[in-house]
């Protein structure tokens, strides 16, 4: 019984962040840039060709009918629906345990304006990132993406009894969440992992369940 966790193919915000997404000043508020970052960023050309790979390798990983997820962003739902078009009625399912870190009213902020309109919140930031919170309404890695990652372990765990692999197409932030859980390791040390490499777009962490805990077993990356 195994649990995929896959992060979501390239986004246009992935090749082009810095040209097109965080602009200094922003041009637009942090609810704008949320919702931007939720319903309209989608798949680059070479996103769709990952997520057609995906398509290959998960049919052979997870067999015919894994019961799958997707967080409620476009990029992670665009993923599954090309890697997996072909699932019975009612899969996938989205949920907001799998989503991104919200960024709140610092989403597509650059970090000189970040620091500038919250230099109270500067030195977390720079020095604690897990568990620093978001303003305007956003949460942290170490409380709200953490809390989401241990919900969507339970119901990954529940699910496994009733099939032999479930499938989540999730984002970089969540995934480090629920590496710390899954793997019994603390945020900073995933973070230092990250640091040195962050975890590619398209790759697929494996998790067995055993005995009632998850042990990682393996990593897919894309050949894209």
């Amino acid at each position: 019984m195994t649990l995929f966790v896959i992060r979501h193919a390239e986004s246009v915000e992935n090749a082009d962040k810095y040209n097109g997404f965080y602009q200094d000043p922003r041009p637009y508020s942090g609810a704008a840039a949320h919702a931007i970052s939720r319903t309209i960023v989608g798949l680059t050309p070479r996103g769709f060709r990952q997520a057609q790979w995906l398509a290959g390798v998960l049919l052979e990983l997870a067999g015919p009918e894994p019961h799958v997820y997707t967080s409620t962003y476009r990029r992670a739902i665009d993923t599954a629906a090309i890697a997996l078009p072909d699932l019975p009625n009612g899969w996938p399912q989205q949920t907001a345990l799998l989503d991104e870190q919200h960024y709140g009213d610092a989403t597509y902020m650059t970090k000189r304006e970040l620091y500038d309109s919250y230099p109270e919140l500067a030195e977390d930031r720079r020095l604690r990132k897990h568990i620093w919170t978001a303003p305007g309404g956003g949460e942290s890695l170490a409380e709200g993406v953490l809390k989401r990652a241990a919900e969507f372990a339970a119901l990954a765990q529940s699910e496994l009894q009733e099939s032999r692999a479930v499938v989540a197409f999730t984002h970089q932030t969540a995934a480090v969440a629920l590496r710390a859980l899954l793997e019994a390791c603390t945020l900073p040390e995933i973070l230092a992992e990250e640091r040195k490499g962050k975890m590619p777009n398209a790759a697929i962490l494996h998790y067995e369940l055993r005995d009632g805990r998850f042990t990682r077993t393996g990593t897919t990356t894309p050949p894209i």
